[in-house]
């Protein structure tokens, strides 16, 4: 067995970072980081600095080539996951995948904006075969096929899985939602390049956490609970906004919803529901919360209570981060604090070069990504129709 993993990074953005950054944390398993892929020369060039890589690439197919390398880390825009997920399994190596799986991102001929021209029944459709051929991909790799979702890893739901699992709770009711005032992205209001808006950007992690808090609870009980329906309401609020009403709010959205509510029906007969926005101000907001037949279980991400500032003004904290999406320091605030660890990251990094180095099967995997692809797109189609969505088996 080799004495340590060796990585390729594909992407230099702020999945990248955040990847890096938890990875900074871990003491486990040596890591080797060789090799950083993009397609834009000075930010790679930045990024290979910052995260210690030895070497930079614009090539994808050369870093795959790599002998050396073990773990190929994809950070890149939704919109080319598939072709490197396949590319890199192929290869065989080890792939992690940051959220979205996949979308819809527009097919030859499609008239656009494909939002707001293109029926989300044909995106549903084309989606499902999309992930389908995937998924015969990812049972035929050697290697391990791990879903960077960090919900997933973060201590709170770790702690509510554990206190269902040993209490045999059943989840009669869960919420989520994860809203802010819109991405960094400048592309993130076109489908094309999102394959969807606020919803699939920020209402799959809290969709994702339920999804896996129902399958520990499904294990608990020796049963199987999927779901069965999908309800949704999408909505685009902000272009209705003057310049001037805008003023504080970072979206753009142009063919995508910045507004999002979507109701689950499982096969117990129980219920989730999960929203997300691009109209929050004050920060982000990222929460679940579970009604359980024998306990409540209330899961802050963010915004947290572990510390609180008040500020009169930010003179010399031009260096201090405070939280994320929050545009003045002043007055009171919620501080980040061990925000890597509290979101998750450092979690989701262990297990998975753990999982690469023993080659053992990660607790977000293809099955997580996969129902949330399929969820999210079923809860599109279901607020074009205005009417529920049933979900084959």
């Amino acid at each position: 067995m080799k004495d340590n993993i060796c990585i390729g990074m594909a992407g230099a953005g702020r999945a990248t970072e955040l990847h890096m950054l938890a990875l900074d944390q871990y003491s486990g398993i040596p890591v080797r980081r060789k090799t950083i892929m993009a397609r834009r020369k000075e930010p790679l060039e930045q990024a290979c600095k910052r995260y210690r890589f030895e070497q930079i690439t614009m090539d994808f197919n050369e870093m795959i080539r790599d002998p050396e390398i073990d773990l190929i880390d994809i950070c890149t825009p939704a919109y080319v996951h598939v072709p490197m997920i396949r590319a890199a399994l192929d290869a065989g190596k080890h792939v992690i995948c940051e959220k979205s799986l996949t979308g819809y991102f527009g097919q030859e001929n499609d008239p656009a904006p494909i939002g707001t021209h293109v029926s989300k029944q044909v995106m549903y459709e084309k989606v499902l075969e999309d992930i389908d051929s995937l998924a015969k991909v990812v049972q035929k790799a050697n290697t391990q096929f791990m879903y960077a979702e960090n919900f997933i890893y973060a201590p709170a739901i770790w702690k509510a899985a554990d206190i269902i699992a040993k209490k045999k709770s059943r989840i009669l009711f869960a919420k989520g939602e994860e809203s802010l005032k819109g991405s960094s992205s400048p592309v993130a209001g076109q489908w094309n390049k999102t394959g969807g808006g606020t919803f699939i950007r920020t209402g799959t992690h809290p969709l994702s956490a339920i999804l896996w808090l129902k399958e520990q609870e499904a294990k608990a009980q020796g049963k199987e609970i999927r779901v069965v329906s999908v309800l949704a309401d999408m909505g685009r609020i902000l272009p209705q906004l003057t310049e001037y009403e805008h003023r504080h709010i970072a979206a753009r959205p142009m063919d995508v919803e910045d507004c999002g509510t979507v109701i689950l029906t499982f096969s117990d007969s129980t219920r989730a529901v999960i929203m997300a926005t691009d109209t929050l101000l004050g920060g982000s907001r990222n929460y679940v919360e579970l009604y359980c037949n024998d306990a409540v279980i209330h899961c802050k991400l963010t915004m947290n209570d572990m510390m609180e500032t008040y500020f009169l003004d930010e003179e010399r904290l031009d260096e201090v981060e405070i939280s994320e999406m929050l545009p003045s320091k002043l007055g009171w605030n919620r501080p980040f604090l061990a925000d890597e660890f509290v979101r998750g990251y450092c979690n989701e990094m262990k297990d998975f070069i753990e999982c690469a180095y023993y080659n053992r099967k990660p607790m977000s995997d293809f099955k997580v990504a996969y129902d949330s692809v399929k969820i999210t797109y079923a809860a599109y189609l279901s607020a074009e129709r205005g009417a529920k969505v049933e979900l084959p088996s």
